[in-house]
């Protein structure tokens, strides 16, 4: 019996003259030396509406062959490096991404969550840093009770086009997190290039203290906060504080358009991973806001080309991988 055998390009020309003059498959089989399943499979994969193309077949084939070629086994020094970055809270899918750009390395987001999963089998913590979403989505719906509108309220209607574009750094979304019974609260701020996340916790929404949480947060990002955009919320009516302390316009989003906030939304949503519903927030302290700033800024996000927002923010100086891929 003879075993499957990789087809040259010349051998790909002589399938398509003797696929024009008639021949079977198992002819072609004998005639070239191969098994009949190997021209069975080169034609299957291969046929078109133009027939069978020998050169776009070869090249093809050469193409599975290199990127074959390039996946990296699950050696030690492999497991090591998606260890790491698993407990770095990236997902299977950024950890395929981010180990395809920065070290060339092709393992796919499938085979990360099946070593993630045996991991579990024999007793390990692996999976305790993926993200599970167990419950099903809710769509959030505002209250029946209109919220009162604000004094000098600019709307989203008027904000720069550009900032729709996510072409620039500097235009942020701002939006809060509560903690359980309404016991503390969270300033949450997202740029919308970048996804760089700032959080500051906050004992309370009033108007005067928000704002000056707000400035003190985003002071250090002064030169880089050219637009801010809001919801109604009630906290947010020192607005003109901020936009002066900040020397940044500040916007409104519609009421109940959640969606034009979302990348905020979406951001807080991650950080439940970290601060969940069911917790007091007023016992968080710094040590565990910095940690949760550092995973979500540390992490690789697919719309980013599996760059970090902290790369796309400052550059791509910062480098999370300092694990060394050891041969």
């Amino acid at each position: 019996m003879r075993t499957y055998t990789q087809l040259t390009r010349g051998k790909r020309y002589q399938i398509r003259a003797l696929l024009k003059a008639g021949f079977s498959q198992t002819e072609m089989a004998f005639y070239l030396k191969v098994h009949k399943s190997t021209i069975s499979r080169e034609i299957r994969r291969n046929i078109g509406q133009k027939g069978y193309r020998p050169r776009q077949a070869h090249e093809r084939a050469m193409s599975r062959r290199y990127a074959a070629a390039k996946r990296i086994k699950m050696t030690p020094a492999m497991i090591d490096l998606i260890n790491y970055h698993i407990r770095q809270d990236f997902s299977p899918e950024q950890v395929s991404g981010r180990l395809a750009r920065k070290h060339g390395l092709s393992i796919s987001h499938e085979t990360i969550y099946k070593h993630v999963w045996a991991d579990k089998r024999n007793g390990g913590s692996l999976y305790k840093h993926l993200r599970h979403s167990n419950r099903k989505y809710r769509k959030r719906y505002g209250s029946k009770q209109l919220r009162g509108r604000m004094k000098g309220c600019v709307s989203i209607d008027l904000r720069p086009k550009i900032v729709d574009t996510k072409s620039r750094i500097g235009d942020w979304e701002i939006d809060t997190i509560t903690g359980k019974n309404s016991n503390g609260f969270m300033i949450t701020v997202v740029e919308r290039k970048s996804k760089l996340t700032l959080i500051k916790r906050v004992h309370d929404k009033q108007s005067e203290d928000m704002a000056k949480a707000i400035i003190k947060l985003m002071r250090p990002y002064k030169d880089s906060v050219l637009t801010i955009t809001a919801d109604n919320g009630r906290e947010f009516s020192r607005h003109k504080k901020v936009s002066k302390g900040l020397k940044s316009d500040v916007y409104f989003a519609h009421p109940y358009h959640s969606w034009e906030r979302g990348l905020n939304e979406n951001t807080n949503g991650l950080l439940r991973q970290y601060f969940p519903k069911k917790m007091d927030f007023r016992s968080i302290d710094a040590k565990s806001i910095q940690h949760a700033m550092d995973r979500l800024n540390n992490r690789p996000r697919k719309l980013l080309n599996y760059a970090t927002p902290n790369e796309v923010f400052f550059g791509d100086n910062n480098n999370l991988d300092s694990v060394a891929l050891k041969t």
